[in-house]
């Protein structure tokens, strides 16, 4: 009997103040717009071997960086190295000019900076 008084107990409804308003109200800064662009562009980058390849780009004296140039230091196959510089190209993070049977790729103008900036603008610390 003890025990069945005991669960009884456990399932008072927990009182609720319907006056107050819940939590505080949550504000995003970036529209689904704004947010769907930015998760494309992350999901990009999001893969060690692309991280590699814009960091080829990155570093390359000229600028850009002939796609046969990245399966040396990658490792990997042409065909693989084409489906991620294509996943790039289509995040807006690089684009590329054919020159006879290769394209040569560069980052996109602002597209790392932008990136940055607005992961930072959508979760950077509120000013107190």
């Amino acid at each position: 009997m003890t025990n069945m008084t005991n669960m009884t107990n456990m399932t008072k409804p927990v009182p609720t103040n319907t006056d107050a308003p819940c939590c505080g109200g949550g504000v995003s800064r970036l529209d689904l717009s704004d947010a769907t662009a930015l998760a494309v562009q992350l999901s990009a980058i999001a893969d060690p071997v692309r991280i590699q390849m814009l960091s080829i780009i990155a570093s390359s004296a000229s600028g850009e960086v002939c796609a046969c140039d990245f399966v040396e230091p990658i490792g990997k196959s042409q065909p693989t190295i084409s489906h991620h510089l294509k996943v790039l190209n289509k995040a807006g993070l690089v684009a590329g000019d054919k020159r006879g049977r290769w394209i040569w790729y560069r980052l996109s103008p602002g597209s790392i900076d932008g990136v940055i900036s607005s992961l930072s603008g959508a979760i950077a610390d509120s000013p107190s």
